[in-house]
Parts: C-alpha cells; structure tokens; sequence
C-alpha cells in the first residue's frame, strides 16, 4: 500500500518544480521589461571597475557561504550528500527563493528537485530548510546586536532616536539569542509543531551556524556597501546595523528579496548621502546580488534537468 501510494503522488514533486522554473522565468521577464536600460546604464557609468568588481566578489562569497547553511544542516541529519550536489541545491534555491519569496516553498521544492535524485525525502528537506533557515537568522541577530552596540551612536544618528533605545534593542535581541544557546544546550532542543518534531543542533554546531550567518550576512551587506559613494564617513558596522533592519522589514513585507522595501529603508537611512548616488548603488546591488544569480540558477537548474534526462536515456 505505501508503494502503491508513492508512486500515484510521486508526480507532485516534478510539477511544482516546472511549476517554480516557470514562474521564476516570467518573474524575470517581469524584472527585466520594468528596468530602464538609461537608468541602468546610468548606475554602472557612476560606479568603478573596481566597486563593481568588490561587489561581484563579495557577491560569490556571500553565495558560497550560503552552501555552508545547506552542509550543516545536512550534518545535522547525518546525511552524505557530495559538495558538488549540496552546493548545486543551495545556490539555486536560494537564488530562487532571494527573487520569489517563500522560501519555505520556492527554496524547499528547488533543494527537493535535486536532492531527491540522492535519495533525500520531502521530509528530510524540510527538515533541511528550516535548520538552515535557523541559521540565517542566528547569524542575523548576532550581527544586529554586535552593531548596536558597537556603533551606538552611529546607529542612533542614522535612526534618528537616542543611544539608549539602540542599546535597549541591541540587549534584548542578544538576550533572545543568549536564551536559545541555553536552550540547545539542553537534551529538550526539540522543536514541535502539530505532531511534526525536529530535532535542533546542538551548542556546537549552533555556534557554528551563528558564525557562518554572520559571516554571510556581512558579506552580503558588503555588496551595497561597496557600491556607495566614499567621502562621507559612513561607518561599515552603522551601515551594516542599517542593513539588516531593512533586511528585516523586507521580510515582513512578504515582498519577493523585499524588493521596493528595501530600497526605500535603504535610502530613507543613507539620506545623509546624495541621492541619486544611493539610488543607482541600490539598482546595481539588486543586478549583482539578485538578478544576476538568478539568472545563472535558472541556466544550471536547466542544464542539470537536461543531464539528468540524458542519463535517464542511456539507462
């Protein structure tokens, strides 16, 4: 009966997946058709060689640090998978996920499409999604409090609120943190919801995942940060505090790599800045960081369908 069951449901997976490649497609179009080639234009002829190039740098270490959150969580589920794969799944989904949204959903059924071809099962991937979703917002959350309190008065000028507040923020997310270090580091780190139980890192491989988050999240950050016209005594940890707030607001928006939101904490926090200058570091930090991978994601997604097909074939 469970065969008979798997094979009449097994279609789903490749649906969704045809289903996401499809939409990421149109979704690109969408992108493309609404970028003025002149307003484009303009963002590179006001950046350097080397601002572009720092940018694209950091924009492939941020991405490789990002296949680091997909092998730990791996790790965790005491699963071998090759690097090759690993790095494959991460890249894509998170390319994919960064321009849809939802990347429970788009990320989990691009990391489903090539991991089940190792045997992986959907609920060893969502599994694998979540862990390495924890470790997004580990890293995070260490970079905000680190920042707040590091440039207090920085960030308190960029915000326009006094340092107390900063600070008030600053210790009550590195409490939140404090507390779910304490919390792994017990035998009860199972996280529970409606009978779905998911057995949570322990403190070493947590304090792992918090370094590589903030380590991805700082260069990420870099990517914006490079661009930015020089001269105006924007300090690195004030600007990156501003960073993750706008990243956090995008995600409350719901707003695909919240695209529109933040661009506008952005500028509304860099208003000591010119203008214009933010505004095309903005445009080219969405080509560079998100439009450009996926792109690339949406080519090797096809390739790796092709191959596989390919091999299905001489089988």
């Amino acid at each position: 009966m469970p065969l008979r069951k798997r094979s009449r449901w097994r279609w789903l997976g490749p649906l969704a997946s045809t289903v996401i490649f499809v939409a990421s497609l149109a979704v690109l179009w969408l992108i493309i058709r609404e970028m003025e080639p002149g307003q484009v234009a303009g963002a590179f002829a006001d950046a350097s060689r080397r601002q572009i190039g720092l940018a694209l740098g950091f924009t492939a270490l941020s991405y490789l640090l990002l296949t680091g959150y997909d092998a730990l969580a791996l790790r965790r589920l005491g699963m071998s998978i090759p690097y090759r794969t690993t790095a494959l799944a991460s890249f894509t989904s998170y390319s994919v996920s960064f321009t849809l949204g939802f990347p429970i959903v788009t990320g989990g059924t691009v990391r489903y499409w090539i991991y089940s071809a190792k045997g992986v099962r959907a609920s060893e991937v969502a599994r694998l999604t979540v862990i390495a979703g924890l470790t997004f917002w580990l890293g995070l959350g260490a970079i905000l409090s680190a920042c707040l309190f590091y440039a207090t008065d920085s960030v308190a000028l960029l915000a326009r609120t006094s340092p107390w507040v900063v600070q008030v923020v600053g210790a009550a997310t590195a409490l939140a943190i404090l507390g779910y270090l304490a919390w792994v580091a017990t035998d009860e780190r199972t996280f529970r919801v409606r009978g779905w139980n998911l057995p949570l890192p322990g403190l070493g491989i947590t304090l792992g995942q918090m370094t590589l988050g903030a380590c991805e999240v700082c260069a990420a950050a870099a990517v914006l940060f490079v661009l930015l016209p020089g001269g105006y005594g924007l300090e690195y940890p004030a600007f990156l505090a501003a960073y993750v707030f706008a990243c956090l607001i995008g995600i409350a928006a719901h707003t695909p790599g919240g695209l529109g939101v933040f661009e506008a904490t952005m500028l509304v926090a860099l208003n000591r800045l010119p203008y214009g200058h933010v505004l095309g570091a903005l445009l080219l930090f969405r080509i560079i960081y998100y439009l450009l991978p996926f792109i690339l994601a949406l080519v090797m997604l096809a390739l790796h369908e092709m191959i596989r097909r390919i091999k299905r074939h001489d089988i």
